[in-house]
């Protein structure tokens, strides 16, 4: 968990799902946690159940995002959320992979970023975390209180 990157802004980088909404992250309205993970990553997949009972948590509070860096996009990406059952959670595909690029040129995932309602870096979390813990929450909520 670092601060390091605080201050940093969102990218206005869109996103699609695979029913081809896009969502512009730059454009969000409140605070946001942005997830790039991946279906061959084992840390993304055990992380995904917990950041859809986070999302869950967090509702009207904190909007979290999980954005896939699969370059098979929904191809691999419908059947996980499908058998994963997240609620919460929206299959957001970057499969040309430019957060990662933005954010992890190593490509290390999972990446966690929060950002705060103006859209500026807080904290990020490299690898995994144990995102349905109560510390989880409460890490987020004071880290947007602390701004």
């Amino acid at each position: 968990m670092t601060r390091q990157f605080a201050g940093t802004p969102i990218p206005a980088i869109t996103v699609a799902d695979p029913a081809g909404q896009s969502l512009d992250l730059g454009a969000q309205d409140g605070p946001v946690l942005l997830n790039l993970w991946a279906t061959w990553c084992a840390p993304c997949v055990k992380e995904m159940p917990q950041l859809d009972a986070l999302a869950a948590e967090l509702e009207g509070e904190v909007r979290v995002i999980t954005v896939s860096q699969d370059l098979r996009g929904a191809e691999v990406v419908t059947p996980f959320f499908a058998r994963a059952g997240l609620k919460q959670l929206e299959p957001w595909l970057d499969p040309e992979t430019a957060l990662s690029a933005q954010f992890t040129p190593e490509g290390a995932l999972p990446l966690t970023i929060l950002f705060d309602a103006s859209g500026k870096e807080v904290l990020r979390v490299a690898g995994g975390y144990e995102w349905d813990s109560p510390a989880a929450a409460a890490l987020i909520r004071e880290s947007l209180a602390a701004k």
